[in-house]
Protein backbone atom coordinates (compact mmCIF):
# COMPACT_ATOMS: atom_id res chain seq x y z
CA UNK A 1 0.00 0.00 0.00
CA UNK A 2 1.09 3.59 -0.74
CA UNK A 3 2.42 5.44 2.82
CA UNK A 4 3.99 8.90 2.02
CA UNK A 5 6.13 10.40 4.89
CA UNK A 6 6.77 13.93 5.75
CA UNK A 7 10.71 14.11 5.35
CA UNK A 8 11.22 17.79 6.07
CA UNK A 9 9.06 17.44 9.49
CA UNK A 10 11.82 15.20 10.54
CA UNK A 11 14.43 18.03 9.76
CA UNK A 12 12.93 20.66 11.01
CA UNK A 13 11.12 19.69 14.04
CA UNK A 14 11.43 17.78 17.30
CA UNK A 15 8.89 15.23 17.24
CA UNK A 16 7.07 15.10 21.08
CA UNK A 17 3.51 13.43 20.51
CA UNK A 18 2.02 11.74 17.22
CA UNK A 19 -1.62 11.04 16.92
CA UNK A 20 -3.41 9.02 13.72
CA UNK A 21 -6.56 10.40 12.54
CA UNK A 22 -8.98 9.48 9.62
CA UNK A 23 -9.66 12.51 7.48
CA UNK A 24 -12.55 13.44 5.41
CA UNK A 25 -11.81 12.48 1.55
CA UNK A 26 -13.47 12.72 -1.48
CA UNK A 27 -13.16 9.96 -3.91
CA UNK A 28 -11.44 10.88 -6.06
CA UNK A 29 -8.49 12.13 -3.36
CA UNK A 30 -8.21 8.74 -1.97
CA UNK A 31 -7.66 7.05 -5.74
CA UNK A 32 -5.26 9.94 -5.90
CA UNK A 33 -3.51 9.17 -2.30
CA UNK A 34 -3.47 5.15 -4.01
CA UNK A 35 -1.25 6.58 -7.11
CA UNK A 36 0.89 8.61 -4.00
CA UNK A 37 0.44 11.79 -5.63
CA UNK A 38 0.91 13.51 -2.21
CA UNK A 39 2.67 16.52 -1.29
CA UNK A 40 3.69 18.09 1.71
CA UNK A 41 5.32 20.96 1.22
CA UNK A 42 4.06 23.69 3.78
CA UNK A 43 1.24 22.17 5.27
CA UNK A 44 -0.01 22.50 8.27
CA UNK A 45 -2.63 21.84 10.96
CA UNK A 46 -4.89 24.01 12.89
CA UNK A 47 -7.98 23.90 15.45
CA UNK A 48 -10.46 26.36 14.34
CA UNK A 49 -13.96 25.84 16.46
CA UNK A 50 -12.97 22.51 18.20
CA UNK A 51 -12.14 20.83 14.50
CA UNK A 52 -8.59 20.03 13.33
CA UNK A 53 -8.08 21.10 9.46
CA UNK A 54 -5.18 20.44 7.42
CA UNK A 55 -3.98 23.22 5.52
CA UNK A 56 -1.96 23.09 1.57
CA UNK A 57 -2.15 19.57 1.89
CA UNK A 58 -1.30 19.00 -2.03
CA UNK A 59 -3.42 16.29 -3.35
CA UNK A 60 -3.16 16.02 -7.19
CA UNK A 61 -6.51 16.50 -9.30
CA UNK A 62 -7.16 12.56 -10.29
CA UNK A 63 -6.32 12.04 -13.98
CA UNK A 64 -9.80 10.05 -14.60
CA UNK A 65 -11.91 12.46 -12.77
CA UNK A 66 -14.29 14.64 -14.47
CA UNK A 67 -16.37 17.74 -13.83
CA UNK A 68 -16.50 16.12 -10.02
CA UNK A 69 -12.66 16.28 -9.50
CA UNK A 70 -11.60 18.02 -6.33
CA UNK A 71 -9.10 21.12 -5.41
CA UNK A 72 -6.06 19.90 -4.71
CA UNK A 73 -4.94 22.20 -2.08
CA UNK A 74 -8.62 22.25 -0.36
CA UNK A 75 -9.09 22.45 3.66
CA UNK A 76 -9.79 18.84 4.99
CA UNK A 77 -11.15 18.11 8.36
CA UNK A 78 -9.67 15.76 10.27
CA UNK A 79 -11.45 13.49 12.55
CA UNK A 80 -10.23 12.81 16.46
CA UNK A 81 -11.63 12.16 19.79
CA UNK A 82 -12.75 15.78 21.60
CA UNK A 83 -10.62 15.03 24.22
CA UNK A 84 -7.45 14.77 22.38
CA UNK A 85 -8.79 17.62 20.56
CA UNK A 86 -8.47 19.21 24.19
CA UNK A 87 -5.09 18.22 24.77
CA UNK A 88 -3.60 19.09 21.18
CA UNK A 89 -5.23 22.41 21.73
CA UNK A 90 -3.50 22.96 25.56
CA UNK A 91 -0.48 22.06 24.41
CA UNK A 92 -0.41 24.63 21.24
CA UNK A 93 -0.92 27.47 23.70
CA UNK A 94 2.76 26.57 24.78
CA UNK A 95 5.23 28.92 23.08
CA UNK A 96 6.95 26.93 20.60
CA UNK A 97 4.38 24.60 19.36
CA UNK A 98 3.07 23.58 16.20
CA UNK A 99 0.85 20.79 14.72
CA UNK A 100 2.27 18.99 11.30
CA UNK A 101 0.93 15.99 9.32
CA UNK A 102 4.33 13.61 9.45
CA UNK A 103 2.97 10.74 7.30
CA UNK A 104 -0.53 9.34 5.20
CA UNK A 105 -1.31 5.74 4.87
CA UNK A 106 -3.87 3.19 4.63
CA UNK A 107 -4.78 0.96 7.69
CA UNK A 108 -6.04 -2.44 7.69
CA UNK A 109 -9.31 -1.81 7.23
CA UNK A 110 -7.88 0.63 3.77
CA UNK A 111 -9.26 3.91 5.29
CA UNK A 112 -7.07 6.52 4.77
CA UNK A 113 -5.46 7.70 8.19
CA UNK A 114 -2.99 10.65 9.20
CA UNK A 115 -0.44 10.66 11.66
CA UNK A 116 0.09 14.16 12.78
CA UNK A 117 2.62 15.44 15.44
CA UNK A 118 3.02 18.82 17.89
CA UNK A 119 6.30 19.42 17.39
CA UNK A 120 8.61 21.97 18.96
CA UNK A 121 11.03 23.71 15.57
CA UNK A 122 14.48 22.87 16.03
CA UNK A 123 17.35 25.73 15.22
CA UNK A 124 19.94 25.46 13.06
CA UNK A 125 22.68 23.77 15.50
CA UNK A 126 20.28 21.12 16.13
CA UNK A 127 19.66 19.96 12.27
CA UNK A 128 23.70 20.34 12.01
CA UNK A 129 23.62 17.74 14.87
CA UNK A 130 20.96 15.55 13.76
CA UNK A 131 22.89 15.37 9.98
CA UNK A 132 26.25 14.36 12.07
CA UNK A 133 24.47 11.58 13.82
CA UNK A 134 22.41 10.13 10.46
CA UNK A 135 26.01 10.04 8.82
CA UNK A 136 27.45 7.99 11.63
CA UNK A 137 24.68 5.21 11.76
CA UNK A 138 25.30 5.46 7.76
CA UNK A 139 29.02 4.52 8.31
CA UNK A 140 28.52 1.97 11.22
CA UNK A 141 25.98 0.30 9.01
CA UNK A 142 28.66 0.48 6.14
CA UNK A 143 31.18 -1.35 8.03
CA UNK A 144 28.79 -3.70 9.81
CA UNK A 145 28.27 -5.11 6.44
Amino acid sequence: MAEMKNRSAYHEFFIDVKYEAGMVLLGTEVKSIRGGRVSFNDSYCLIHKGEIWVKSLHIAEYSHGNLNNHDPLRDRKLLLQKKEIKKIETKLKEKGYTLIPLRLFFNDKNMVKIEIGLAKGKKLHDKRETIKQKDVEREMKRYLK
